[in-house]
């Protein structure tokens, strides 16, 4: 039987809080995984692309780990079994994301460009988040864009893999940044409305929002390092 970490005791605004309350605990603890993660990946110059021979090999087996580590972990949304499978999620985003941070901190500003990036990407978190307390946005018609827009990104994605176009990448590095900031104040809205009862699944999507969001910046940043 799954240990339940989840008080169904509680109802109304107090749930509401209490699950906002865990979702902010939970992302800041997994974090300290995906630190570890990129750590050591980088003192032992491990590349999971590179450990797979480069390719598709690479590209289908991070996407095999990303989406079917989300789906185990919503399966098990409700259980401690579900935040221990998102620190191994989280560690091995971190692994994924340090390839792009070894890159970066080659550049004689490259420690400059990354603290920029992890900067930027804390003020839009900060931002985003107090806007989800204080916005009069619909919910629903910003759900169904926010789905639009994931299919749009995933499109772009998967055809710069054949086009492999440098300006096509900073435009969808733009469109993740923007994409996953409204998806931060979409996902913390729901908390407070009730609409995700959930602190793992919530805490799941933020991180990734996150994630992006400072791999899209600091991808940026480094285009426009490389072109001074």
């Amino acid at each position: 039987m799954q240990n339940d970490v989840y008080d169904y005791t509680q109802t109304g605004a107090v749930q509401q809080n209490e699950v906002l309350r865990k979702t902010y605990n939970l992302l800041a603890l997994s974090f300290l995984p995906a630190a570890a993660g990129a750590f050591i990946s980088g003192q032992s110059g491990f590349n999971i692309m590179a450990a797979l021979g480069g390719g598709w090999m690479g590209i289908i087996a991070v996407f095999a780990f990303f989406y079917g580590m989300c789906f185990l972990i919503e399966r098990n949304r409700y259980s401690n079994t579900g935040v221990a499978l998102l620190m191994v999620f989280t560690f091995g985003m971190g692994v994924m994301i340090s390839p792009l941070l070894q890159y970066a901190l080659n550049f004689n500003n490259g420690a400059q460009i990354v603290g920029i990036a992890a900067a930027m990407t804390a003020a839009v978190f900060f931002t985003m988040a107090a806007m989800a307390r204080r916005t009069n946005v619909n919910m629903s018609s910003l759900g169904r864009f926010l789905t639009v827009g994931a299919v749009i990104l995933m499109v772009a994605v998967v055809a710069n893999l054949f086009l492999n176009i440098p300006a096509l990448s900073l435009t969808i590095s733009a469109g993740f940044v923007l994409f996953s900031s409204l998806m931060i104040m979409f996902q913390v809205r729901q908390v407070i409305d009730g609409g995700e009862d959930s602190h793992i699944s919530a805490a799941l999507t933020i991180f990734i929002s996150i994630y992006n969001i400072f791999s899209s910046l600091l991808r940026i940043l480094l285009a426009f390092n490389n072109d001074e």
